[in-house]
């Protein structure tokens, strides 16, 4: 018996990534828009201003870190440059996978010194 393998039709899932990015361009234009249009250019955290020249450097932050929680009245949105930005989602991403607020890590300390003997070792020879 063998067995045929079924090839994915590529256009289809071409179609497929094609709308999915234009959905989320959409998206993010239409809640970016909207911020740029409620709030002031100027980064909520470091203060920095913008203007036309540089505003692809501001962006929106959701508060919630939901995407897809866009109030209108933008009770979910802060605007941050793009500094600002990483660090506060590497912020997040640590305090998220870390299981704690506080920073402190909750694994193991490793208690094992590879070289604990080695001055014996060395007087050896």
């Amino acid at each position: 018996m063998t067995i045929k393998k079924v090839q994915p039709d590529k256009s289809k899932l071409d179609q497929i990534v094609t709308d999915a990015r234009r959905n989320q361009e959409l998206r993010e234009q239409s809640y970016r828009g909207q911020a740029l249009k409620l709030y002031p250019w100027v980064c909520g955290r470091c203060a920095r201003e913008f203007d036309h020249k540089n505003l692809t450097e501001l962006t929106v932050h959701h508060k919630n870190h939901n995407h897809d929680d866009n109030p209108s009245d933008g009770s979910n949105w802060e605007l941050l440059c793009l500094y600002c930005h990483d660090n506060e989602h590497s912020r997040y991403e640590e305090t998220r996978f870390d299981g704690s607020k506080t920073g402190k890590s909750n694994a193991p300390v490793a208690t094992h010194n590879p070289f604990a003997d080695l001055k014996s070792l060395l007087n050896k020879k």
